[in-house]
């Protein structure tokens, strides 16, 4: 097992993700502060801040909002802790030093922590588990302590959360009362509380409840006829949905909600990496290749229904009514990980990218304001956002959401890149991402030059502390890499001598100053779909290194379904000048439109002409106003 490089001990420095680290810290993370303190108006009211401090007894007032309410804050709070990291501010952490105050005023004496039942239903605690997210929101403060932590040594909130642990602890677990989440989260919080304190009991709590679900599928029809009430409405026998149809060791593809999904598949091979566990290994191979191999968008997005936010079934990918939530493409990045840490495969860091580049920045307004919760690949204004089966899918971000998991989440994963980007063993450091910046690890330092993701130029300066030093510098190349070539002090390598499973691995005794270069090319890529998939078929969808091309109507006029990419058409690759897109990569080339008559039906034949077209990436789509949208074109 590789372990995870600390957050600390990585710097990003490029000129891509430097500038999103900036805007997060500098303009998103305060806004989202005054978001959930109820201060910014014309948006969806959160009150989420208020929660705790009515709970807390500080003052007066009614519950509010989702009753997951409280898992806002908790993502903000971790987004903070890594902020912290990568960019210390003194006031920020003073003000979240107050909100976590105030939810430790909120904790009860028992230790329970959740607002909506400490005002609202005290007498409902641990009732419904099914619906009501007490565990789902225990788990995300505890991420959030743990990662407050690590970031600035203080332990109140990690307090807090050990004492709501072993409440949780002296209800759920072996000889205790039976009870697995709605929402699986409570594992991956445990598991994080886990590798901060070295607690054996967090592990073991984090087993049971992955242990416990599918053991008995009829848990959540029992405990509501226990119960007798009801909050959202949720079908019981709808097993499916939360994963609850068999024990998790016997399910072989993604099914359900796919948070659900992808957050219980994350702790799975948490806990298989802690344990051992090579049935539960087994069991994340193949819920792996089920999403990967045929549940999958292009752009890193899964779940591709409205109805549950679920995945349906294979090669069911339709682009226009599809769901793709952001934190959907965050899940799927945190099991990726996890993956990649039980065993190096550059298939599994190949789909973090893919989702990273694509399906999770797509989930922000490019000016960090507006925040996007299903991820189209084709939206068509008068349709989508509007029309019976397309209301989920809008064409423009809203500035916040009553069901606001989205915005905090994409934000905490982007503050803790650095951690996703390399990990160690004893004796091999592995670069798993082009971050340019700084990372130290037990062998050496390392500095990264990159122009990724719009050059395939990547420098390592590597610094080993002792001299002499006798390590494995694994980089991945990507699946997608042509013409890869590697050189130390530059004298190229025999790829075939040192590449497997889509990383190379450069042993050897390293001297201070060395320096590793990886290049490729990055051509304009066409990408075509398996016929299986049905919206897809005839069609092409453009990649240029991590990034799918999307066209929109501000660049190529109305009517995008009118449009054909020639097999012959030669693609330009440009630096926009667009005011909005400055800087970034767009292609250009010579298509053609097609023209038919006015008549709804006729026998005369559609004609073409010439048209130049443009795409951009898609991760910045609908930034410049209303307009159509579209990643796979038919082609001709």
């Amino acid at each position: 097992m590789n372990k995870n490089v600390k957050l600390s001990n990585t710097k990003i420095a490029d000129e891509f993700w430097s500038s999103y680290q900036n805007l997060i810290a500098d303009e998103v993370i305060p806004y989202q502060e005054q978001i959930l303190d109820d201060q910014i108006p014309n948006v969806e009211k959160s009150h989420a801040f208020a929660n705790f401090r009515i709970a807390a007894g500080l003052e007066e007032g009614e519950f509010y909002g989702m009753v997951f309410q409280d898992s806002d804050v908790a993502k903000w709070l971790e987004a903070v802790a890594y902020s912290l990291t990568v960019k210390p501010d003194k006031e920020l952490e003073e003000r979240a030093d107050a909100v976590i105050a105030v939810i430790e005023k909120a904790q009860q004496p028992d230790g329970y922590l959740n607002t909506y039942f400490t005002i609202k239903e005290p007498e409902h605690r641990w009732q419904n588990l099914h619906e009501c997210h007490e565990l789902y929101c225990a788990g995300h403060m505890m991420e959030a302590a743990a990662a407050y932590y690590e970031a600035t040594g203080k332990d109140r909130l990690l307090k807090v959360m050990e004492r709501m642990a072993d409440h949780i602890g002296s209800i759920f677990g072996p000889d205790k009362r039976s009870g697995i989440p709605g929402h699986q989260e409570i594992e991956v919080g445990l598991m994080a509380m886990y590798h901060v304190t070295g607690d054996d009991k967090y592990l073991k709590l984090a087993q049971y409840f992955i242990d416990e679900r599918g053991k008995n599928p009829h848990f959540f029809e029992e405990e509501k006829e226990k119960r007798g009430w009801t909050h959202f409405g949720l079908d019981p026998k709808d097993t499916l949905y939360n994963q609850s149809f068999a024990p998790v060791r016997e399910q072989k593809d993604a099914v359900g909600h796919s948070v659900r999904a992808v957050y219980m598949y994350t702790a799975m091979a948490d806990i298989a990496a802690a344990t051992g566990d090579t049935t539960l290994i087994e069991a994340c191979d193949r819920l792996w290749d089920s999403i990967t191999e045929r549940r999958v968008y292009i752009t890193g997005g899964i779940g591709s229904t409205v109805e549950g936010e679920a995945f349906s079934i294979d090669y069911d990918l339709p682009n226009d009514t599809v769901y793709a939530e952001t934190c959907a493409s965050i899940g799927l990045i945190f099991f990726a990980k996890k993956m990649l840490d039980l065993h190096p495969d550059g298939k599994y860091a190949d789909v973090l990218e893919k989702a990273l580049y694509n399906g999770v920045i797509s989930g922000m307004q490019l000016d960090g304001r507006k925040f996007f919760y299903v991820n189209p690949l084709e939206v068509n204004p008068g349709i989508s956002g509007q029309l019976f089966g397309y209301k989920h899918v809008l064409p423009e971000r809203p500035g916040w959401y009553a069901c606001a998991c989205c915005p905090p989440n994409l934000v905490r994963l982007v503050m803790s890149l650095g951690k996703y980007a390399w990990s160690e063993s004893e004796d091999t450091i592995y670069s798993h991402l082009y971050l340019g910046g700084q990372a130290s690890f037990d062998q050496a330092d390392i500095e990264v030059e990159s122009s990724y993701p719009w050059e395939a130029k990547v420098v390592y300066k590597v610094s080993p502390k002792k001299e002499n030093a006798f390590f494995t510098l694994t980089i991945r190349i990507p699946g997608y890499a042509k013409n890869t070539k590697i050189t130390v002090n530059g004298e190229e390598v025999r790829l075939e001598d040192v590449v497997k499973n889509g990383y190379a691995y450069l042993q050897r005794k390293w001297q201070k100053a060395d320096m590793v270069e990886l290049t490729f090319d990055m051509p304009v890529r066409r990408v075509y779909c398996n016929t299986k998939v049905r919206d897809n078929e005839g069609c092409v969808a453009l990649l240029r290194g991590p990034m799918v091309y999307a066209f929109e109507g501000v660049d190529n006029g109305e009517r995008l379904q009118e449009l054909r990419i020639p097999k012959t058409a030669e693609m330009k690759v440009a630096v926009s000048d667009d005011e909005v897109l400055k800087g970034l990569r767009v292609l250009e080339f010579n298509g053609k439109r097609v023209h038919s008559s006015d008549e709804l039906y006729s026998e005369e034949e559609p004609q073409s002409s010439p048209v130049e077209m443009k795409a951009i990436p898609y991760f910045a789509w609908g930034n410049r106003g209303l307009n159509q949208m579209k990643v796979w074109m038919l082609e001709v």
